[in-house]
């Protein structure tokens, strides 16, 4: 009797020949992407290369065109519950309620996902962004920079298995920067995976393992980083 072989190991979110139009543009063609548990990636281009497309499409923000995005070996659509509990999202869109205050916002997130301990999660995070002293102030009357410390602390909250960023330091002040470098290399020794996108090639470099380069909406280097200690050959801004 042959020994027992172990299963193939699925990704957890996998890009599989996906493309995005938004009519005539193709803002990504025929993407293949597997991200596993514990990765560290970063998406690198210049504008309109597709880095925020194909984080939308991974966050399941945003529908493919062609081809499909999977969860767990399955097409996401087929597990969104599922998948939506396993994803953290922060993009330009802090996707919070402007007229809520800071500790309103993070207490609906933390109904919609049903979390046990939310209070004492909702207090943890609060703490983490600094963020007490502005629980009690409507997210609208916040600087770009606040709401964005806000919407990190949401996409967290859930604690999720993948931590997805488009420009996360953006607006962001030198401590807060600081605090979440410390967390984007914390998250992936814990066996969570972190996908984020900057123009700062040597920033991301230092925080990731793997890159992932993207032009003109295809995909046009995935691997490590080893040799790599320079920018690809794709224009940044």
């Amino acid at each position: 009797m042959p020994p027992d072989t172990p299963p193939p190991v699925r990704a957890g979110l996998e890009l599989r020949n996906v493309s995005k139009y938004y009519g005539d543009l193709a803002a990504l063609v025929g993407a293949q992407l597997r991200i596993g548990p514990g990765e560290s990636i970063l998406l690198y281009g210049p504008n309109g290369a597709g880095k925020t497309t194909l984080l939308r499409l991974l966050a399941t923000v945003a529908r493919p065109s062609e081809g499909e995005v999977l969860f767990d070996g399955s097409n996401v659509r087929q597990h969104a519950a599922a998948a939506k509990a396993a994803i953290g999202f922060v993009s330009h869109s802090t996707f919070l309620y402007g007229d809520l205050t800071v500790r309103e916002n993070l207490e609906f997130f933390g109904t919609l996902f049903a979390l046990a301990e939310a209070e004492k999660k909702i207090a943890a995070a609060l703490e983490f962004f600094t963020l007490g002293k502005r629980a009690h102030t409507q997210v609208r009357k916040l600087s770009r920079g606040l709401q964005q410390r806000v919407s990190l602390a949401r996409a967290l909250l859930h604690e999720p298995k993948f931590l997805l960023l488009d420009e996360p330091f953006t607006g962001l002040d030198a401590a807060t920067v600081a605090t979440l470098e410390t967390l984007m290399r914390q998250l992936p020794a814990e066996g969570r995976t972190v996908v984020f996108s900057t123009h700062d090639f040597e920033r991301g470099a230092a925080l990731a393992r793997r890159l992932v380069a993207l032009e003109a909406g295809s995909i046009r280097y995935d691997g490590p980083f080893e040799g790599r200690s320079q920018e690809p050959g794709v224009r940044s801004q």
